[in-house]
């Protein structure tokens, strides 16, 4: 079996962050936005001046994206929020979410626009997680229910699929995707993760349609073709759990990859000292610059 091209990725943020994960680059702020969900941290990381700004949030932060207004929105364990980047002040904008030991994970924008975000429990229980897509008119409509690990999604550039993981089934599942109406439908394997690389956690998609996925478990992020479902190109990382990734940088071409101590042993931290770390490659790839939601935000009190 002829191996995939192979790169290291280099350290970025000594950050040591528990989980950390929700990797975005925004594409007007050239910074790298992620978080610490066990951390309750929201980070902004400058790799210009090296500057990784802070924000303690009080509660597991799942992601974060941003608005065309720019407003930087952030799921929370209780809810939708805005967040102000100067002071770190929040303002709640809903919740969806009615058991206090759900709490929300990955999410994305869509190409039109819709903030798509999931849920799971905090001790992993099966199927107690849900997909939610807020729509511009900010209703929240149940997309998927019975999800374990909601986690990685993202749309084709054609505009005409969604991938979606769900960690724990170990594949990355695609819809038909309806870019007006936001619909999704036909959802089948696009292809099964091999056999002892480990768990799919975050993922995103390159200008070309191939789906890097980090791989939790397997020190790596894989590029995919979701065609096929091969793995053509593998980012070696200096730790297990690698959490999310996002293409960033001046040209898109460098990418930011996000990693966990979580569940690792004392002997296994000092195998993988730099785990919890942000870890950077720079690429012949690109990436697809991140989607603006164009809700209109309204704080609700």
């Amino acid at each position: 079996m002829q191996k995939p091209n192979q790169n290291t990725a280099v350290l970025e943020i000594d950050a040591k962050a528990f989980l950390g994960e929700g990797a975005i680059w925004h594409p007007l702020e050239c910074r790298l936005y992620w978080v610490n969900i066990e951390g309750k941290d929201l980070h902004l990381y400058n790799p210009a001046t090296k500057e990784n700004k802070t924000f303690n949030v009080g509660q597991r932060i799942g992601t974060v994206v941003f608005d065309e207004q720019g407003n930087t929105i952030v799921a929370l364990q209780n809810g939708i929020h805005k967040i102000n980047t100067q002071t770190g002040e929040l303002s709640f904008i809903a919740n969806p979410i009615t058991d206090k030991n759900v709490r929300f994970n990955d999410g994305k924008c869509d190409p039109a626009g819709r903030f798509w975000v999931g849920t799971m429990h905090i001790n992993q229980v099966e199927g107690a997680g849900s997909l939610y897509r807020i729509d511009h008119d900010m209703s929240i409509h149940k997309i998927l229910d019975g999800v374990t690990v909601s986690n990685g999604i993202t749309w084709s550039p054609n505009k005409k699929l969604m991938y979606y993981i769900d960690s724990p089934l170990k594949r990355v599942d695609v819809f038909e995707y309806n870019d007006e109406t936001g619909k999704v439908s036909n959802r089948r394997t696009a292809f099964e993760i091999p056999d002892g690389l480990g768990f799919p956690d975050g993922m995103t998609i390159d200008n070309e349609g191939y789906l890097w996925i980090a791989i939790w478990g397997g020190s790596c992020v894989g590029k995919f073709d979701p065609s096929t479902g091969k793995m053509t190109h593998k980012i070696n990382i200096a730790a297990p759990h690698v959490t999310s990734c996002a293409f960033g940088g001046e040209n898109l071409d460098v990418l930011y990859i996000t990693t966990a101590r979580e569940n690792l042993s004392d002997n296994e931290l000092k195998k993988y000292p730099l785990s919890g770390s942000v870890f950077a490659v720079k690429l012949n790839s690109k990436g697809i610059p991140a989607n603006y939601f164009k809700g209109k935000v309204q704080e609700k009190y």
